[in-house]
Order: structure tokens, then sequence, then C-alpha cells
């Protein structure tokens, strides 16, 4: 089942410059596995070396946050749209 993907600027060297792509699964971690087949070196970005969400990347299913859902378990369905959005950081 595919969903969108909306990709930040920082990602789209992974994605040939998309800024929208899909992917397919029935959880998000699911999907992440299919982005990273499609989109080699986006998994590294995300997720940590123990295979959970790095602190500094915020990813939304449909606006809700997924730490506040199942996390990498939370269920998706065909139509779906999830955002990666980097923490950003900075300033005094």
């Amino acid at each position: 089942m595919p969903v969108q993907i909306r990709v930040p600027t920082p990602l789209r060297r992974f994605t040939g410059g998309a800024d929208v792509v899909t992917a397919e699964g029935s959880s998000l971690r699911e999907v992440l596995d299919d982005l990273e087949r499609k989109h080699p070196g986006l998994r590294e970005r995300l997720l940590d070396e123990n295979g959970e969400l790095r602190r500094f990347v915020n990813i939304y299913i449909n606006g809700d946050d997924v730490r506040f859902l199942d996390n990498l378990s939370s269920k998706v369905k065909d139509g779906d749209d999830i955002s990666i959005v980097p923490a950003i950081a900075g300033g005094r």
C-alpha cells in the first residue's frame, strides 16, 4: 500500500531531488525499509545504530508525531501522508 513521503531539502540528494516520494508498508518501519531500498542512504540519516528514530528527526503521519503514536510500529495505510522534518537548533 503506497504512502507519500515528504522529503526535506537536506535529504533530497538521496531521492534524486524529489521532494515527495512513495513507499509501501503497513507500519512506519516497513515504509522506511522500502524507502531505503528505493533510495539508499536515507536509513542512516533517519535511524540510529540501534534502528531507532534519531533524536533530531521528527516524522509525522497525517500530521501526528509518531513519538506520540507507536513510533516506528505506527500503522500506515494507503494514501497516508508522511513528513520527515529534521529538528532545527541554534541561535542564542
